[in-house]
């Protein structure tokens, strides 16, 4: 007999049901039982965080996986939930990252679209160069400077080995940019160095065979054990490639950076390193659009000479304003760190 389908309703057909029935939610947890706490180590997945900046109590968590791929990385301020006690074995999540106060970015090389964040939140960039053995390359030096000002850490110069060559002539190279610099000997302690570095945060870049391990161990002593500490908490050791937070006897944090080996400066912008100079900010906005501020001939029309014509900047702050340039455009050698 045939069915009569004029007398169906929406009754009678059958709808299988999903996976599921809990309806989805943008909701997400307050997590209002998370504590923070620095990163001070990462290793394949894992974090090492000192939970409210205790360097003595230390944790492994994960990324949460409401996260997704947010990035984490040394130095940042994060929330974490779970089991904090940093007892062997357990491990919490990282549920929430603070917007960072400072960045310090790289990228593989001048040509490199992807920008990688190395440390966040340090106040300062200290720039570890060796006056002999291996000689100072200037070019290295100027890169960072331009990391740190458009990251917006504060540069230090570091110029260790004094006791092999004499520091005059570098100073005078970089006596317009008005920014720290300290000299220290391989027989001498840094008691000027750790005066300085006390209480906040400071990221160590350098070349290798300049002394910045030196530096690094004379800071904190017991430097290898702490690193130990770090890196024994997550899945492996700890290797030459990964950043890591040491804690100062004196209070503050150094950030070792033995996986910098270049400062590709692809994603920064002229203006980003113009911004570090308060004097030529306001000219550089009448500039032609585009314009490299490195003045003539690849950008003639630049109007930053007009604030030295008019006698409201020193001559050798342009000039170290363009090198620095210069040194972003790939008109020096990057070097290696």
């Amino acid at each position: 007999m045939a069915r009569d389908w004029s007398k169906l309703d929406e009754s009678d057909v059958r709808v299988r049901p999903g996976k599921g029935t809990r309806p989805r939610s943008k909701r997400r947890p307050a997590h209002a039982d998370a504590v923070t706490a620095m990163v001070v180590g990462k290793d394949r997945g894992r974090w090492t965080c000192a939970v409210d900046g205790d360097p003595a109590h230390l944790v492994v968590a994960m990324r949460a996986r409401e996260l997704g791929r947010t990035s984490v990385v040394i130095g940042d301020a994060v929330d974490v939930v779970g089991d904090t006690s940093g007892a062997v074995d357990t491990l919490a999540r990282i549920v929430r990252v603070a917007e960072r106060g400072s960045v310090l970015r790289r990228t593989a090389d001048d040509t490199d679209p992807f920008e990688r964040v190395v440390v966040a939140n340090a106040e300062r960039l200290l720039i570890v160069c060796a006056l002999a053995d291996p000689p100072p390359r200037q070019g290295f030096i100027d890169r960072c400077l331009v990391a740190a000002y458009a990251g917006g850490l504060e540069p230090v110069l570091c110029l260790t080995k004094a006791d092999l060559a004499e520091p005059d002539a570098l100073l005078a190279a970089y006596a317009d940019l008005d920014f720290p610099v300290v000299v220290t000997r391989r027989d001498d302690e840094p008691a000027e160095l750790r005066g300085m570095l006390a209480g906040g945060v400071s990221a160590l870049v350098g070349h290798s065979g300049v002394g910045k391990s030196t530096l690094v161990n004379r800071l904190v002593p017991d430097a290898a054990r702490r690193t130990g500490e770090v890196s024994a908490v997550g899945k492996g050791k700890h290797t030459s490639v990964t950043a890591v937070a040491l804690p100062l006897p004196g209070g503050g944090w150094v950030v070792d950076t033995p996986g910098i080996r270049s400062f590709g400066l692809a994603h920064i912008e002229p203006d980003d390193i113009v911004a570090a100079f308060p004097e030529f900010v306001a000219v550089a906005e009448e500039c032609p659009p585009g314009c490299g501020h490195r003045g003539s001939p690849e950008d003639p029309d630049c109007y930053l000479d007009s604030v030295i014509a008019s006698g409201e900047a020193r001559p050798g702050r342009l000039a170290s304003l363009r090198r620095l340039l210069a040194s972003r455009a790939g008109a020096e050698d990057p070097g290696e760190a």
